[in-house]
C-alpha cells in the first residue's frame, strides 16, 4: 500500500508534531519520497503553520503539501479535539494531489477553504467540489489553508486526485418532521407563512411532543430543509440543503433562518438526531460502495464540527461506521466550520453534514 496515514498529538503545539505524523505515515506506506501529503493541523498551529509545513516537507521529502487548520482532526487511528495534533496522509505510487487550474464539469475536485474565502461564484465554477471549511471551535479564527507547502493567500486550495477514481456522498443526517411545503410569504430571512399558515405554527405542530415548549424551543437542533427538484422524492433522495433556525418569533409567528428564501420555494422542518444521522450515514456508505467499480484504497471524510463527538455523545459514529465497513482502509479528515459537497448536480456549501469520498487506484 503506497497510501497511509499518521496521527501525532502532544500537550504543546510543536512544529515537529507534523513531522512525526508524516514520518509515521511514510513508514506504514514504505515510502522514502512521497508524491504528495495531505496535512491537517489543529487551531494551535493556525497563526503560523510554516514551521510545521517545513517539518512535514522534510519528513516526506516532498513540497506538495496540502491542507488546513481545523477545530478537530482524525485518521482511522483516532480523533483529536481540544489538544494540539497533526494528521497526515501520504501518497506514493501512481497517486498524487495534482493542481486543478481549469477543472472540467465532471472532475472531482478536493476543495479546502477558509470561511472568509467562500463565495457562491467560486463554488459554482466547473467541477464537482468536495471538502471542508477551515475553522476552530469559536469560528473566529485565525484560519489557514496551505497549498504546495505554502499558506494560500487566497484562503483556498483546490486539487485533483491524479491516478485515482472514486465517488463522493453527502450525509445530512436529519429526521424530517414534515413534507415539503410551499413558502407562501417571506421577507428577507423571515419565513412568514407555509402553505398559507404561520410558519411558527407549522413548526410547533410538527415537533415531537417532548420538544413542543414554545418558550424553550431547541433551536440548535431544529433546521429548515430547502428542497431541490421534485419535492415528492427530495427528502428520500437527499436533494435538499439545510439552514439553521435563528429565531422563532412569537409576535408575528414567523421563523428567521440563516439564509434568504422566497415565496414559491419549498421547504420542510427537520430535527438533528444522532440515530437519524447514523442511519443516513449508513445509507450514504451503501450508495457509495455500490457506485465504485473496485474496493476503495483510501477515504476522505469531512464532517461538520456540530456532527462529530460533541453530537454523538463522546464518540464519532460517522468515523466508526466508515472504519467498520472498510477496516483496513487509510482514512483522514477534519471537523470543519462547513462542508462542500455535490448536491443535485451542483457543488453546495453545506452545514451539519458529513461529506465522504472513497477512492481507488486506476
Amino acid at each position: 500500500m503506497t497510501i497511509a496515514t499518521g496521527l501525532a498529538t502532544a500537550p504543546i503545539a510543536e512544529p515537529q508534531l507534523a513531522g512525526l505524523a508524516v514520518a509515521a505515515a511514510m513508514e506504514k506506506a514504505g515510502l522514502t519520497i512521497a508524491n504528495s501529503v495531505l496535512l491537517f493541523l489543529t487551531p494551535e498551529f493556525a497563526r503560523d503553520p510554516r514551521p510545521a509545513l517545513l517539518a512535514a516537507s522534510r519528513a516526506s521529502n516532498c513540497t506538495r503539501i496540502i491542507g488546513c487548520s481545523a477545530a478537530g482532526i482524525f485518521t482511522e487511528q483516532d480523533w483529536v479535539l481540544d489538544a494540539p495534533a497533526a494528521a497526515a496522509m501520504v501518497f506514493g505510487g501512481g497517486i498524487s494531489l495534482a493542481p486543478a487550474p481549469q477543472p472540467q464539469t465532471d472532475d472531482l475536485i478536493l476543495s479546502l477553504a477558509a470561511p472568509n474565502a467562500l463565495n457562491s461564484a467560486w463554488i459554482g465554477e466547473p467541477g464537482r467540489r468536495f471538502g471542508g471549511v477551515s475553522g476552530d471551535a469559536t469560528g473566529q479564527g485565525p484560519f489557514k489553508v496551505w497549498c504546495g507547502g505554502r499558506t494560500a493567500e487566497s484562503g483556498r486550495c483546490e486539487t485533483r486526485l491524479a491516478g485515482a477514481s472514486g465517488g463522493v456522498g453527502v450525509s445530512q443526517g436529519i429526521r424530517a418532521l414534515s413534507e415539503p411545503l410551499a413558502i407562501t410569504r417571506a421577507s428577507g430571512y423571515d419565513v412568514i407563512s407555509l402553505g398559507q399558515q404561520p410558519a411558527m405554527n407549522v413548526l410547533t405542530r410538527e415537533l415531537p411532543l417532548d420538544l413542543r415548549n414554545e418558550g424553550d424551543l431547541p433551536l440548535h437542533l431544529l433546521m429548515a430543509g430547502i428542497v431541490h427538484g421534485d419535492p415528492a422524492t427530495a427528502i428520500a433522495e437527499g436533494r435538499f440543503r439545510l439552514a439553521p433556525i435563528i429565531s422563532a418569533n412569537a409576535e408575528d409567528r414567523s421563523v428567521t433562518l440563516s439564509t434568504r428564501l422566497a415565496a414559491g420555494e419549498r421547504m420542510f422542518w427537520a430535527v438533528r438526531q444522532p440515530l437519524a444521522a447514523e442511519r443516513d450515514m449508513r445509507l450514504t456508505i451503501d450508495r457509495l460502495q455500490q457506485e465504485l467499480d473496485a474496493p476503495p484504497d483510501f477515504g476522505l471524510l469531512f464532517p461538520c464540527m456540530g456532527r462529530g463527538p460533541y453530537f454523538y455523545g463522546g464518540v464519532d459514529r460517522d468515523l466508526d461506521l466508515v472504519k467498520q465497513r472498510f477496516p483496513d482502509m487509510p482514512l483522514i479528515g477534519f471537523y470543519g466550520n462547513g462542508e462542500i459537497g455535490p448536491l443535485d448536480g451542483a457543488s453546495q456549501l453545506l452545514q451539519y453534514a458529513a461529506v465522504l469520498g472513497l477512492f481507488h487506484h486506476v
